[in-house]
């Protein structure tokens, strides 16, 4: 599967300056260790969780539209509310992943700025870069490089900098990802094709137990959707299409939500909507999704969003204690762990919390720690990399009661 071994994010609200994993692009962090399959941040409120959550949302909806757009996306405020206050530096976003794990890495690096004339968002520099398969040390190579609109690319599947021959001078509209229109010729730029498709895969959960109870439109679709308002449409796509791993599935989810016996759709005839059943043990009368408390609707989302035949490559999820029973807060950092690191096809889980119980079923090298600093941006730091906390923890010591009682520090 794909995995982002490491990214950086810098002049983003109140991260200043912050990297998490291996960059081979930055010698600090070239040999710094990859991001684990399931990675979670800790932190206060305030400390700049969300800011990582909504960097990662920014950049897939630079994927769908022009940056003046996706910077007033998701309430973000314009580019003047994105950028580090003070700063006069650009916004800039690194991301280097690899498409399995036999590929070379490839390292994705864009910058940001306002235009000085019309103060809007404009593509400052992007580029995408990795080593050729004859080398095996130094700097990668450009395979597409460009300022303000303007630059090369070299096109195929192995070109890279300088191979003339397949260097091709190129300008786009610099208020746009030059990715985007570049993937859409995917015979030249196979490369970048798959690149883009990588990031639009990304499932960032904007879930709200709200959203799940709407009742939808009876008919099938295939993938959860960001804010799980068609969870019914799902479930009636799994039921379809793949009616034994659908039994199997609701069987799976049942013996985790505790209360609940058995799930099915139902579908009105009259109304042509869609339900779902939810029979509690203890009632002789099913109840709809319109009735579930807020903790079973986002237990359920979950592990259905886990189930999902061809998961996307990269889920991001803030904050998913809220609503949550804390005794299924280890229940769910498991089942995102066995997701992560199980069979093939399976997702990069990146989680954001700030609940130790959640905390309590990680090892330290799954998590991080975010802190506000006294000029106003963000520190991070691995958990492992404390090695104090490395043998608390082998001593049987629970990583979240040690973050609970202020032994995790990203200073």
């Amino acid at each position: 599967m794909a995995m982002i071994e490491g990214f950086r994010i810098q002049n983003y609200r109140v991260l200043k300056d912050i990297a998490m994993g291996r960059i081979g692009t930055d010698t600090k962090l070239r040999k710094a260790d990859p991001l684990t399959p399931m990675t979670t941040v800790i932190g206060k409120n305030g400390s700049g969780k969300s800011s990582i959550f909504d960097a990662f949302g920014f950049l897939a909806d630079c994927m769908h539209t022009d940056l003046e757009t996706a910077c007033n996306a998701q309430n973000r405020g314009g580019y003047d509310k994105l950028v580090s206050s003070g700063s006069d530096q650009p916004m800039s976003l690194t991301i280097y992943y690899r498409e399995s794990k036999n590929d070379r890495p490839i390292t994705y690096e864009v910058s940001i700025a306002k235009d000085e004339k019309t103060e809007l968002p404009i593509v400052l520099s992007e580029r995408l870069r990795q080593r050729a398969k004859s080398e095996s040390k130094g700097q990668p190579r450009s395979f597409l490089r460009l300022e303000k609109g303007k630059g090369s690319v070299w096109v195929g599947d192995e070109s890279l900098e300088g191979d003339e021959t397949s260097k091709r001078e190129v300008e786009f509209d610099p208020h746009k990802l030059a990715i985007v229109s570049l993937a859409e010729q995917f015979k030249e730029n196979p490369r970048i094709a798959q690149f883009k498709q990588f990031i639009q895969s990304w499932y960032l959960s904007y879930f709200t137990p709200d959203s799940a109870r709407k009742v939808p439109q009876a008919g099938v679709q295939k993938h959860l959707n960001l804010h799980g308002d068609n969870m019914g449409n799902v479930v009636q796509y799994l039921e379809r299409n793949h009616p034994i791993i659908f039994k199997r599935i609701l069987k799976d989810i049942s013996n985790k939500i505790p209360g609940i016996g058995t799930i099915e759709p139902y579908r009105d005839t009259v109304t042509n909507n869609l339900y779902l059943l939810f029979n509690d043990k203890g009632f002789a009368k099913p109840f709809t999704q319109q009735q579930m408390s807020d903790g079973t609707l986002k237990m359920f989302c979950y592990l259905l969003l886990l189930q999902d035949p061809i998961p996307p490559p990269f889920i991001c999820i803030e904050e998913p204690e809220n609503g949550l029973y804390h005794k299924l807060l280890e229940t769910l950092a498991r089942e995102f762990r066995e997701h992560a690191t199980g069979k093939k096809g399976a997702s990069q889980i990146f989680v954001t919390t700030h609940q130790p119980y959640f905390v309590d079923a990680l090892s330290p090298e799954e998590v991080w720690i975010l802190e506000k600093g006294e000029d106003g941006f963000s520190t991070i730091k691995r958990a492992s990399d404390d090695a104090t906390v490395q043998n608390m923890v082998k001593e049987g010591l629970p990583l979240g009661g040690l973050w609970y009682s202020d032994y995790l520090d990203a200073r």
